[in-house]
């Protein structure tokens, strides 16, 4: 039996873990309660406190995956590519299609860079692998020769952190501008504009 709880326990938290991680990005660190979380999941939240001991804990958990998945999912784009300028593009539209598929997680991100308050004097205590993956592309193409020099995280601030625009925004700008950041036309176009300000960002010496 220990098997089928040990799974029980499993789905259980990821659960918690999917409900806080909308809570949180729906209404931010401060404003989230565990109630929330445990009625979103249809539990007590006494069960909450079972996984995950405070609401500290739980935003942690919530904020390690999210980095944690989205390093993943680019490392599968980014490895079976050699030329510097393919990476980058790579990066870029998996970065791009990680949070079109998640919105939460983008809305999230966006929410840490207005307001480090939940990582307590270390804001980086999670995304620096994502730091640390656009860092390595743009190093290697600069190295390379293939880049003119750019600070990765000017590269980060006027091109990549555009994607966080994208996907939030869809919503936030007004009924008549309103978008659906998921839809294929929709998404078609503001990739190929990503991708023009990436090599002008670079200034491509090809």
């Amino acid at each position: 039996m220990k098997p089928i709880k040990h799974a029980k326990g499993e789905v259980t938290r990821q659960a918690i873990l999917e409900a806080a991680e909308a809570v949180f990005a729906e209404v931010g660190y401060a404003a989230a309660r565990l109630e929330d979380v445990a009625n979103a999941v249809g539990i007590r939240r006494p069960s909450i406190v079972y996984y995950f001991a405070a609401k500290q804990e739980l935003y942690d958990a919530v904020e390690a995956d999210i980095f944690a998945s989205m390093h993943a999912f680019s490392e599968t784009r980014t490895s079976v590519c050699a030329d510097p300028f393919e990476r980058v593009i790579a990066l870029l539209d998996a970065w791009l299609d990680f949070m079109v598929a998640r919105p939460t997680a983008a809305r999230i991100i966006q929410r840490l860079v207005a307001d480090v308050t939940p990582r307590h004097g270390d804001p980086t205590q999670f995304s620096n692998s994502a730091l640390e993956d656009i860092e390595h592309v743009i190093a290697a193409g600069t190295e390379a020769g293939a880049f003119a020099p750019i600070a990765p995280m000017h590269f980060l601030n006027g091109v990549a952190g555009s994607v966080l625009f994208y996907v939030c925004n869809g919503g936030q700008i007004g009924e008549s501008r309103r978008y659906d950041p998921g839809d294929p036309q929709e998404l078609a176009r503001f990739r190929a504009l990503l991708h023009r300000i990436a090599a002008a960002a670079l200034m491509l010496r090809r």
